[in-house]
């Protein structure tokens, strides 16, 4: 697992999210006494918004994570709300009415990276934990207390070197991937950007087709358009977005081309095409450890048990490459590397009185 250490906060907040968030007075109260044991004072008294920027496949596993997580350390309770549309406003429209409902402590995956920090401030200001999952905010500062997330160069370098594996070492390989304007987005391009200079020209780049990660629908036209176009001219996919990962395994698959696929995440399409031999690998995240291991941390600090040592510390979540060989076992990998997350926080990150 890795560790990214943030700049010294300084943004200030803007004033059209301030007013957004500005009726958010209810929180959780705590004394010096408070643990994490549950009960008055404690882990009970806190609740937990697990909260996307809008509904996509990749944070279903954040519902029943937060669920476990309420069991585990006797939190208060917990929700998933996913109901944001994609847009910063209406997020933060969610936040605030989660805030009038009880909820003291939030992982957020927000939608604007380069506004984000604007909304953490503001809840953090308030008193109320953050948790930034699955995504950080873009620049080097992080006003959330952390940020638990795939490190997506990471991820999508590990694709990228299995997809030109795949290919034998040579040829074209094209990236399909999500919103072009996420600063994940621009990290994957990096990653794979890496992974094919490291071939010294034996493969080249062929095209990099963003913003294609809004739905299904979107991803298949996309791959439909790439293969018509120069199918016969592409050795390799490698997709860092989830539904152009699921809309390339099944079109490949469906036109016969010798084109090796390498996706991300691990949608029932991509893991039964491991199994067939139509997908070559897929890089699969770590939503539940995100959902898990961010509500623990959340609890500890809401409750004035733990503080942060280092304030916006950003915290690889972990990714892992998933071939045929694995596929039946990797989520035991997975869990052993949530399970060291957690000990991470408890020993290194966190202040405990």
């Amino acid at each position: 697992m890795q560790v990214r250490r943030t700049a010294t906060r300084g943004l200030v907040a803007a004033a059209a999210v301030a007013l957004a968030l500005s009726a958010c007075t209810t929180k959780g109260e705590t004394t010096a006494d408070d643990t994490a044991s549950g009960g008055t004072g404690g882990a009970g008294t806190v609740k937990v918004a697990l909260v996307p920027g809008g509904s996509h496949p990749y944070f279903q596993p954040w519902k029943p994570a937060g669920e476990k997580a309420v069991t585990d350390f006797k939190l208060g309770g917990t929700t998933f709300n996913e109901t944001a549309e994609w847009d910063q406003t209406k997020q933060n429209e969610v936040l605030n009415s989660l805030a009038a409902q009880g909820y003291n402590a939030f992982g957020i995956f927000g939608v604007s990276p380069t506004d984000i920090n604007t909304t953490f401030k503001t809840l953090k200001d308030q008193g109320f934990a953050v948790g930034s999952l699955a995504s950080c905010p873009a620049g080097d500062t992080n006003e959330a207390d952390f940020c638990l997330s795939t490190d997506t160069e990471v991820a999508a370098y590990k694709a990228a070197k299995a997809a030109i594996e795949a290919m034998g070492g040579k040829g074209n390989l094209v990236h399909l991937t999500g919103n072009n304007v996420d600063a994940n987005t621009q990290r994957r391009i990096a990653g794979v950007k890496k992974a094919v200079d490291e071939t010294n020209g034996s493969v080249t780049l062929l095209t990099t087709v963003t913003d294609i990660d809004k739905d299904l629908s979107t991803a298949q036209k996309a791959v439909a358009d790439l293969l018509a176009s120069k199918g016969s001219d592409i050795n390799g996919f490698v997709s860092t977005a989830y539904n152009p990962a699921v809309a390339s395994a099944s079109a490949v698959k469906a036109s016969g081309l010798p084109i090796k696929v390498v996706a991300i995440d691990d949608d029932k399409v991509i893991l039964d095409g491991i199994k067939d031999g139509s997908v070559s690998a897929t890089v699969v995240q770590n939503p539940t450890g995100q959902a898990y291991v961010g509500s623990y941390v959340l609890a500890q600090l809401q409750t004035k048990a733990c503080t942060m040592k280092d304030p916006g510390v950003v915290v690889d979540s972990g990714s892992f490459v998933v071939t045929k060989p694995n596929v039946d076992t990797y989520d035991a990998e997975r869990q052993k590397e949530s399970d060291k997350i957690l000990d991470q926080f408890k020993n290194e990150l966190l202040s405990c009185k």
